[in-house]
């Protein structure tokens, strides 16, 4: 199969294969089947899953809804319609959402009558990454609400994968951290941070 170069964060697509092109310069090969396979099973296991990270948020203090990672940025799961005041409270003025429209729990017209700016990133769950141009946008995002004194609150569904992979990317432009220091440092501040390897190769590169 013949596959045309391409500029960074353009995606190429074949009879049966998505080509990629992250900001390392090279291409990502993901086969559509598993594409549409990973994209069923996640969908079947959001409210499972979902569940699961509440009953373990109410029986475990450790285990977060949400964490601070720096002055004005904070990484964590999918907020419900009532998070939405306290996330205000915190100073909170960006939200970016990693989340495909099924996951998506709060509007954007309601994060709007809170004064709160809303990015939304749909990025599929568990083996991918947001594309290096939605992570350029997100990371600028991310460092205009910063500079204006504004909180942004980062987060996919559990704030593991997804939202970690920009969290990292803001922190190594805009911080001066390495890959690795990042990488650490978030894992620090929230143990349950993990990786896919498709985000591994975004955010330690």
């Amino acid at each position: 199969m013949y596959i045309e170069e391409l500029r960074e964060g353009e995606v190429a697509t074949g009879q049966d294969q998505l080509v990629l092109h992250e900001p390392c310069g090279n291409g990502l090969v993901v086969s559509e089947a598993k594409r549409v396979l990973v994209g069923a099973g996640a969908r079947a296991l959001f409210y499972p899953t979902l569940l699961y990270n509440v009953l373990r948020n109410r029986v475990q203090v450790e285990f977060r809804w949400w964490d601070r990672v720096d002055e004005f940025v904070l990484l964590g799961a999918v907020p419900f319609p009532a998070d939405v005041p306290r996330l205000r409270e915190l100073g909170v003025g960006g939200v970016v959402t990693l989340n495909e429209p099924y996951e998506t729990l709060v509007s954007t017209s309601l994060y709007h009558a809170s004064n709160i700016d809303h990015l939304v990133i749909p990025t599929r769950d568990y083996l991918f990454a947001p594309s290096f141009s939605d992570i350029c946008l997100a990371v600028d995002f991310i460092h205009k609400n910063a500079s204006l004194g504004r909180t942004t609150y980062v987060h996919c569904k559990a704030g593991r994968g997804r939202s970690t992979t920009i969290v990292l990317c803001y922190l190594v432009r805009h911080k001066r951290m390495t890959p690795e220091a990042a990488y650490n440092y978030v894992k620090s501040v929230r143990p349950r941070v993990l990786l896919a390897s498709s985000q591994l190769q975004v955010a330690l590169v």
